[in-house]
């Protein structure tokens, strides 16, 4: 009798262990989500992605990914700085690099495949076109096997996994096209205002201008920070930190994008807020680092300002004792005053003009009264 529970406890178990084991089905309704958020992100195609998921974790039932989270059986490398497993591939005790979580994982794998100058081959390539990139990636040394490309084409077909691919490739087609037409339907209006305001912006191109005396981009909301390092020619991460970005992703409203390093201090003084506003805001608004604006006013980058504050935009600055300096003030518009030289005269900035005044535009009116501090 002992000997029968015996045996039906240890059938309990290997039953159990094998209903944990996943399929490939499961694999891929588990991590697709993953996989097409990252084509968004980097380019790597979502069909590629999850179809070397599957082979390289043995569809997530892998003793490496069990441990690791590790989906792509990235070793080590030099430049690895987090944690790290220990095991046996192509030889016994290899390192391999360790996540919190499969998220990390696909992001390290897109960044590996785009930051590489091995791989950069792929990203000419259709992104639709899951065969080249299958044969791309064994011809840059992805993989020692040489059945390598033929196993991920047969998986994908399998799965029917190019349709992901496709799919993605519709919706951002169709998202470009809106894009597109937003900026043809505002290029009049951003052409004129770079013609009538030269002192604030020195080149005509209205995609690429001067702002607050750097080089940077007017982008819409929803663009892409990777797709404007990429349209630029500029690593993404030192687009993030021209602009103190701590991570990629889609612009959520409207606003310049610096392609170069802003300054540590402004050569004005200081600059007065005139609604409560975020710390990256300001140092955007006033184009001077974000660390420099922290350590000159004792703030935080969560902290928000509140109205009718001065912050200090230099190290050497002199700024008023009593905000009653600049209340109430009013301005008449003169001939050839633009918001820019405006702006100068009172020590603000254009845009806390134009958020006092209700101004759409910086078109401006011969006698037009203009509220600069309330």
């Amino acid at each position: 009798m002992k000997s029968l529970k015996i045996l039906l406890l240890f059938t309990f178990l290997k039953l159990n262990v094998f209903a944990q084991k996943m399929s490939v089905q499961d694999y891929i309704y588990k991590y697709k989500d993953i996989a097409i958020s990252e084509m968004k992100r980097s380019g790597v195609p979502a069909d590629i992605t999850l179809a070397q998921g599957v082979l390289e974790t043995e569809n997530g039932n892998s003793d490496l990914v069990k441990r690791s989270n590790n989906h792509f059986g990235i070793k080590c490398k030099e430049t690895w700085k987090g944690e790290t497993v220990f095991h046996d591939d192509d030889e016994k005790g290899e390192c391999f690099r360790k996540y919190n979580d499969a998220e990390e994982s696909y992001r390290d794998h897109s960044d590996f495949l785009k930051t590489r100058p091995n791989y950069a081959s792929l990203f000419k390539l259709n992104p639709t076109d899951y065969k080249a990139w299958a044969f791309g990636l064994k011809k840059a040394g992805y993989a020692t096997n040489p059945n390598y490309p033929k196993i991920l084409i047969k998986t994908i077909e399998d799965y029917n996994l190019n349709q992901l691919s496709t799919d993605v490739v519709k919706a951002d087609n169709l998202f470009q096209d809106t894009v597109n037409k937003k900026q043809q339907n505002t290029a009049s209006k951003v052409e004129k205002s770079i013609q009538k305001f030269s002192g604030i912006f020195k080149s005509k191109n209205p995609s690429l201008a001067k702002f607050n005396g750097l080089n940077a981009y007017y982008a819409e909301a929803g663009v892409s920070l990777l797709a404007i390092a990429s349209n630029f020619d500029i690593p993404l991460s030192d687009l993030l930190e021209f602009n103190d970005f701590q991570t990629d992703g889609l612009l959520q409203e409207k606003q310049w994008v610096f392609l170069e390093k802003k300054p540590k201090e402004s050569k004005r003084d200081y600059y007065l807020t005139s609604a409560y506003e975020g710390i990256h805001s300001i140092a955007q608004l006033n184009a001077i680092q974000m660390n420099t604006l922290i350590d000159l006013n004792g703030l935080n980058p969560m902290s928000i300002v509140k109205p009718n504050t001065y912050i200090k935009l230099r190290y050497n600055a002199e700024i008023p004792t009593s905000n009653s300096v600049l209340k109430g003030i009013k301005h008449q518009v003169k001939p050839k005053e633009g918001l820019y030289s405006i702006s100068k005269k009172y020590n603000v900035s254009v845009e806390q003009i134009k958020r006092l005044n209700n101004l759409q535009s910086e078109e401006l009116s011969i006698g037009q009264e203009l509220i600069i501090s309330k």
